[in-house]
């Protein structure tokens, strides 16, 4: 019985693991698998848009460069609907302790800083669901690096 349940688990590993985005998976010399995921600038965009959350935000539009990513966006005035502030803010995404991080830095509507703690819950939010979406087929594996192209957002994976 302990060599079916092995062998199971041995089959659906790998099935599991390929459930993801992956671009690419290797099998490492010391036996653990290495998985690079990517995610679109269309598929970012959405995980943003969500991670704000914020009704009053809307048309936001994101530019992926080589090592960070841009965003913008307009908020509608509470009390007044027919104004709009401009949304700006630079977001950088890292690796700490096997997690990803993200971190934005200049978050401004028409110029004007928004507050540390509204700043600090999409950070958090932001850096949940990216994750979540990467982790796919990933469990328990740990994140080895990230990095942003113009094209796309690629994460390695080490299980």
């Amino acid at each position: 019985m302990k060599k079916i349940s092995s062998t199971i688990i041995f089959l659906l590993v790998p099935v599991l693991f390929l459930s993801g985005c992956q671009k690419n998976i290797t099998r490492n010399p010391d036996g653990s698998i290495t998985a690079e995921t990517s995610i679109t600038q269309a598929e970012l965009q959405q995980v943003i848009t969500e991670a704000i959350a914020d009704p009053l935000i809307k048309d936001i539009a994101i530019t992926l460069h080589s090592g960070y990513i841009s965003v913008a966006g307009e908020r509608e005035r509470l009390n007044d609907p027919a104004k709009v502030d401009t949304l700006s803010l630079r977001l950088d995404l890292g690796v700490s302790n096997g997690e990803l991080t993200a971190s934005i830095s200049n978050a401004q509507l028409d110029g004007v800083s928004i507050e540390a703690d509204r700043v600090e819950n999409w950070n958090q939010t932001i850096a949940n669901r990216l994750a979540n979406l990467m982790e796919r087929g990933n469990r328990n594996a740990t994140l080895q690096s990230v990095s942003i192209t113009p094209e796309q957002v690629n994460m390695v994976w080490v299980k």
